[in-house]
């Protein structure tokens, strides 16, 4: 395939920045034809052979995505639609691309700081349907200015990963954005706080669907963190004590994990019935001063920025592995950290030790980032098959049948749940049918 954009990609819109916003910053004054910017930003498109091979492999473990590919290519429910997407850009992600695609969408895509997978960046931007902003070596900034990229290519749909696009958007104007999704927990967050009433447009939050909370969030991140932590380690979890910090869904999955593989686990928890959760649940409960005291490894997984910051640096044990699950790399005060080192030293590829005055070493994982997907490949094939399928149902219910969702907040319908609970279930040696 060429690389040329159809034709319909020559709008022109206008962004400016307010400083007083809260949202992202994202770009001063973005005012160009879209025929003048760049049609992507990518590391090595000479990438884009090795990249579809990997995508073939998701795409053939992904089984309730292949069903719906076949019925939106029928349908065309997204023809003439142009989706902005945030969204890690990795092999099954670009498989859930496919499947916009043959729904007859165009798509603007880019990622999130050091989870590019730069190989299927290069694969997706050989479509002249897509348009890619992202690289593995991406910093925040770099980021937030491919977000204003993507909203500068005026889409009318959303894909969202943490609302960054939607709080954009509601910041310059929402212009001729129609409706939205949004994926993750940070993102829900942020719709029901800072962004509560403000959002003109429908969201449907992906997140809060009991496909993603029972099977994503509750059997697929404890592995996935587990395969990131080895990978960048390649440390024993037996015998040595985790301190896992967030108690939702996700913080639940890595306990649990990390117990099984005879860990002794302490949780940090701020919500009493969660506490009390993890309590009953045979894990020890403590503050999270004392819990960092006592950690080998800590894992921070709340969905909040801030979470370690400078002065409780002094609380962690000498040596002690240091590692971010929730979405962006906030949870950890990674500037904090280098600002008060005295020293650096990388270790391994994604293991750097800082030392603090006095001599003790935290050793940063991932620099803070997503560990399972920053060191590894995220979560499991089939995992992400049904949460993308339920994204796929809502991009079509979103863009056929608008009135159906008030504007902000919307829960998936329990209907789309149950097509892809049928559709799951059929798939599986260990269902008899």
């Amino acid at each position: 395939m060429g690389t040329s954009p159809p034709s319909s990609w020559g709008r022109t819109r206008r962004y400016q920045t307010d400083p007083a916003v809260t949202a992202p910053a994202i770009c001063e004054d973005l005012a160009v034809p879209l025929d003048d910017l760049e049609p992507h930003r990518l590391a090595d498109p000479g990438l884009a052979a090795e990249g579809e091979r990997v995508v073939a492999w998701a795409r053939a473990n992904m089984p309730v995505l292949a069903g719906l590919r076949d019925r939106l290519a029928a349908e065309r429910p997204l023809e003439g639609r142009r989706i902005g997407m945030c969204l890690h850009v990795e092999s099954k992600t670009a498989v859930l691309v496919e499947v916009l695609r043959a729904g007859g969408a165009e798509v603007v895509l880019t990622g999130s700081p050091a989870t590019t997978d730069d190989r299927v960046a290069a694969a997706l931007a050989r479509d002249p349907g897509i348009r890619v902003y992202a690289l593995k070596s991406d910093a925040v900034a770099d980021h937030l200015a491919h977000v204003g990229r993507v909203l500068a290519s005026d889409p009318d749909l959303l894909l969202d990963n943490g609302a960054d696009l939607i709080a954009a958007s509601v910041e310059r104007g929402a212009g001729r954005i129609a409706a939205a999704t949004e994926e993750t927990t940070s993102g829900r967050n942020r719709l029901l706080g800072e962004l509560a009433g403000r959002v003109p447009f429908p969201v449907v939050v992906i997140n809060d669907s009991p496909i993603k909370l029972l099977f994503e969030n509750e059997h697929g991140i404890g592995p996935a963190v587990v395969d990131g932590f080895l990978r960048a380690t390649n440390s024993l979890i037996a015998g040595t004590t985790c301190a896992v910090v967030g108690y939702g869904s996700c913080g639940r999955s890595l306990a649990r994990t990390l117990r099984a593989l005879s860990a002794s686990v302490i949780v940090v928890e701020i919500d009493p019935v969660r506490a009390l959760e993890a309590a009953f649940e045979g894990m020890r409960v403590a503050p999270i001063a004392d819990a960092l005291a006592q950690a080998d490894a800590v894992f921070t997984v709340t969905g909040r920025p801030r979470i370690v910051t400078e002065e409780l640096f002094a609380h962690l044990r000498d040596g002690a592995l240091l590692a971010n699950v929730g979405h962006f790399g906030t949870e950890i005060d990674v500037p904090a950290l280098e600002r008060v080192s005295v020293g650096r030293t990388e270790l391994r590829e994604n293991v750097v030790e800082h030392r603090l005055p006095g001599g003790r070493r935290i050793r940063l994982l991932a620099g803070g980032e997503m560990l399972n997907l920053a060191a590894a490949n995220g979560h499991q094939m089939q995992i992400m098959d049904m949460g993308f399928a339920l994204q796929a149902h809502a991009m079509r219910l979103l863009a056929t049948d608008p009135a159906r969702f008030a504007a902000g907040y919307n829960p998936v319908p329990a209907a789309v749940d149950t097509a892809v609970a049928e559709t799951a279930l059929r798939t599986l040696s260990t269902v008899s049918r």
